[in-house]
């Protein structure tokens, strides 16, 4: 069950690093969902290094890294894949 989940994370992830990103990033959506994933996992990682703490609530400094993590990991591969692809 946490496989689906680390899906759906990395999609919402994923989805909301390439609204935060200007332009247009023409990336498959399996591509946006692994580095959603990618993001989501690095984002948690330095949170932890940073000290951030687990709340009963919404952990908004842990989102924000890993949709920060994600959209830099979206706007690195959106140019290799473009020039792979065009």
């Amino acid at each position: 069950m946490s496989f689906l989940w680390a899906i759906i994370a990395g999609l919402i992830i994923g989805l909301l690093a390439k609204l935060v990103i200007p332009g247009r990033q023409p990336i498959p959506l399996w591509l946006t969902v692994v580095l959603g994933i990618l993001g989501g996992i690095a984002g948690n990682a330095l949170a932890t290094a940073f000290g951030v703490r687990d709340t009963g609530g919404i952990d908004w400094i842990r989102h924000i890294l890993q949709i920060g993590v994600a959209a830099v990991l979206i706007a690195a591969v959106t140019p290799l894949w473009a020039r792979r692809h065009a």
